[in-house]
């Protein structure tokens, strides 16, 4: 385990490293990671972070947006985050693997970041960001594989429940979201 880093930079710092290390497919990427309380509140800051950037970043980066395009963005994103927790937590306890629901929220929230920061690169990239897209996908493949694997130590089988659960939790997440707030503009 990460020994405990002294300002949210070095955290920072040791979980881009352990991120880079997932997607590496390193078995060491979880020392990169602080597990305690106080790495999961950093975890859960930095997921706030990206959150914000999916929201805000294009205006940041000079792109303008549609009236009201930011914050429905935070509320999907926010609701995406929950149903992905939510259905993490349930799968993991319904295999005996609640020890397991820390680590993983932890080591998913910092790839979350990376993620946002590769997307917005994407955005700033223009037409050929696409090749980013096609990036952070096989990035987010690779990694969920790995913290499957390497953070919480599940089985091919147990990786593929979660998987499951992961993206049933996503479409219900959408579904509530779109029925409550309706379809986004066109």
């Amino acid at each position: 385990m990460a020994q405990p880093t002294t300002t949210f930079l070095d955290e920072l710092l040791a979980a881009a490293r352990g991120c880079v290390a997932l997607v590496l497919g390193r078995r060491e990427a979880a020392s990169y990671f602080d597990f305690s309380q106080r790495g999961l509140v950093g975890s859960l800051i930095a997921t706030v972070i990206a959150i914000g950037l999916a929201g805000f970043g294009p205006l940041l980066t000079g792109i303008p947006l549609p009236a009201g395009a930011a914050t429905q963005s935070i509320i999907v994103n926010a609701a995406l985050f929950l149903a992905q927790a939510a259905t993490a937590f349930i799968a993991l306890r319904q295999m005996g693997r609640q020890d397991g629901f820390i680590p993983y929220l932890v080591a998913s929230n910092w790839v979350t970041l990376a993620s946002a920061l590769l997307l917005l690169l994407s955005t700033l990239l223009g037409p050929t960001g696409i090749i980013v897209l096609v990036l952070v996908v096989v990035v987010a493949l690779a990694t969920f594989i790995n913290i499957g694997r390497f953070i919480v130590t599940l089985t091919p089988v147990q990786i593929g429940i979660l998987f499951v659960s992961q993206a049933v939790g996503v479409f219900l997440a959408l579904a509530v979201v779109a029925i409550i707030f309706g379809a986004p503009p066109a």
